[in-house]
């Protein structure tokens, strides 16, 4: 099989709301389930990596990466700081249809992801984290398969004279229909429920032997893909199926080569998932 162009490379490559905010309210307290439905179960418990391991030898994007509890979330950058080495973090238990909750807050710049049924080669379905210019949060990409991408637009910054991130635009809309989901959402509505420099709750839904996956932030949801029969380019249910099966890890990543900013983070914290 041909080796697929990376996130980085693809992305240089390519030029009822208030309910929601009240859903999202309710989950970000949750602990357990209600009363006849799975209980929540937590990944990260604030103090320690207890539960988490590093991808055990080398991958695409590096050795690891540095991971670090801080102020209860975890954190991860390249090791060392602009080195281009980066790498992924995993839970050591897997899982295969469930729902997670995760609060994130990356720093300008990184491009991170979040892994679904993850494994040790950094293979999976991958909620793309690729908080950057040309970047996207929320839609989901092939990491280390076939490099399908389901975004619908990109994101861009928009910076003061300090060179602060003050604000968010997108561009390049697509429908759903030319990217193979079931639904997008629209990029005002994604601009609107995204919280600068803030933690933005992240919510998926997992299920299937080709997954349907839906993904929200903030209580709106960004995207819905059925991997049973979405038409989207690069997409093969099959190949991906051999590669990473009906289960994995869940997994938080630092993006390996040149366009991670020196000493910046990624942060994810509030890790919850339940089996479905």
């Amino acid at each position: 099989m041909t080796q697929p162009t990376s996130r980085r490379g693809f992305l240089t490559s390519s030029v009822g709301l208030t309910a929601g905010a009240a859903l999202a309210s309710q989950l970000h307290s949750v602990a357990y389930a209600a009363p006849g439905e799975p209980e929540w179960i937590d990944l990260f418990n604030g103090e320690t990596l207890d539960g988490w391991h590093k991808n055990p030898d080398k991958i695409g994007h590096g050795t690891g990466g540095h991971w670090q509890v801080e102020e209860g979330s975890i954190t991860g950058e390249q090791d060392p700081p602009g080195s281009g080495n980066g790498g992924v973090l995993l839970t050591d238990e897997t899982f295969g249809d469930f729902e997670l909750l995760i609060d994130i807050k990356p720093d300008w710049g990184v491009c991170s992801g979040l892994f679904l049924r993850g494994n040790d080669q950094g293979q999976c379905f991958q909620m793309m984290v690729d908080y950057h210019d040309a970047g996207n949060i929320g839609h989901l990409y092939g990491e280390g398969t076939t490099g399908f991408n389901t975004r619908t637009f990109d994101i861009n910054g928009e910076l003061n004279d300090e060179g602060q991130l003050v604000g968010m635009t997108t561009v390049l809309t697509k429908t759903a229909d030319e990217v193979g989901l079931y639904h997008t959402c629209a990029p005002d509505e994604w601009v609107t429920a995204w919280k600068v420099g803030d933690w933005n709750r992240i919510r998926v839904r997992m299920e299937g032997k080709y997954p349907i996956i839906t993904t929200w932030i903030n209580g709106l949801r960004v995207n819905k893909f059925d991997g049973g029969s979405a038409a989207t380019g690069n997409y093969d249910r099959e190949a991906i199926f051999k590669m990473i099966g009906v289960a994995g890890s869940i997994g938080v990543q630092v993006h390996g080569g040149g366009g991670w900013p020196v000493g910046a983070k990624c942060r994810w914290k509030n890790v919850k998932i339940r089996n479905l």
